[in-house]
């Protein structure tokens, strides 16, 4: 006969309960820190992404300071060598001083080469790298990433034009009434927004390991045939004529009408002034060429990569 004792009833009963009240007493309380982890914070919406993917590319170019440095150091040293030595001396015929006409060379020189190189080279890298891939897979939208890469383009080009205005104000004896300096800055910058197409076109169009050596080939002659190194009106007549069908030619040609007067501008560039809209249409017009280019060549290659 089995004379084990045998637990009081209430001890028997007690600790079941005991042990089922416990876990929900726990379960009553606040979430742990685990489900607070996973509630979704603000981000304020299309707008607060665009900022976020702006300060991100910021902040990524400041950390390369071979790349800030670079698009701000070499338009200033170009200055240094080929608009200071000259600067205090006047054009032949004209009032205005060599030193504001190579500014204005200068500037748009550094613009349309941050333009092309920011959105050819850098975009072309990062497509390489499966970046721009990936980012069609997540919720963010395209042109997000394209806010953030404008809107770095833009303060890297106003640090361009701060950067050159004071050089020239303070080393080449460039005076300009401060309606004047705005306007200027204001076309410097929109410069970026106007070739950014460019670069665009290149990144989507070539390879990405061959982008940076088009850009290169692409923007070199550009420039130079749009007079930016040297004056149009001292080149060969031949690169005259091509100067007329050049969009950075009629970008140089509004950023010089903005600060010189139509008789200077003429003897600077050795062509007629023509009326203001002719040089917006040729600037407008190829960044909207370019643009609906780059825009087919992307949304081709996505839907290769979907297929």
């Amino acid at each position: 006969m089995d004379i084990r004792p045998t637990a009081p009833a209430s001890r028997r009963t007690s600790s079941p309960a005991t042990t089922s009240r416990t876990p929900s007493r726990a379960t009553s309380r606040t979430p742990s820190s685990a489900t607070a982890s996973r509630i979704p914070r603000r981000n304020g919406g299309p707008a607060g992404l665009a900022v976020l993917a702006a300060v991100t590319e910021l902040r990524s170019s400041l950390r390369t300071p071979e790349f800030a440095v670079g698009a701000i150091a070499v338009p200033v040293l170009l200055y240094a060598m080929f608009g200071l030595p000259n600067a205090a001396s006047t054009l032949v015929g004209g009032s205005t001083r060599v030193g504001l006409a190579m500014l204005v060379s200068m500037s748009a020189y550094g613009v349309v080469s941050l333009a092309i190189f920011t959105f050819g080279e850098d975009i072309a890298k990062e497509r390489g790298r499966g970046w721009t891939r990936t980012l069609r897979a997540t919720p963010v939208p395209t042109w997000v990433y394209l806010v953030g890469k404008t809107a770095n383009a833009v303060v890297l080009a106003t640090l361009i034009v701060v950067t050159m205005s004071a050089v020239a104000g303070l080393a080449g004896g460039v005076e300009l009434t401060p309606g004047s300096w705005l306007a200027l800055g204001v076309t410097m910058v929109a410069g970026v927004l106007a070739f950014s197409t460019v670069g665009f076109a290149i990144a989507y169009v070539a390879r990405p390991r061959a982008a940076a050596v088009i850009a290169n080939l692409i923007f070199l002659p550009l420039a130079f045939a749009s007079g930016f190194f040297v004056p149009l009106g001292e080149l060969p007549q031949v690169l005259r004529d091509i100067a007329a069908y050049l969009p950075t030619s009629h970008y140089g040609q509004l950023a010089y009408r903005v600060v010189m007067p139509d008789a200077d501008v003429e003897l600077w560039t050795g062509a007629a002034t023509r009326p203001l809209w002719i040089h917006v249409a040729w600037v407008v017009g190829a960044a909207v060429v370019l643009g609906v280019a780059a825009l087919l060549a992307a949304r081709r290659e996505a839907v290769t990569r979907r297929g």
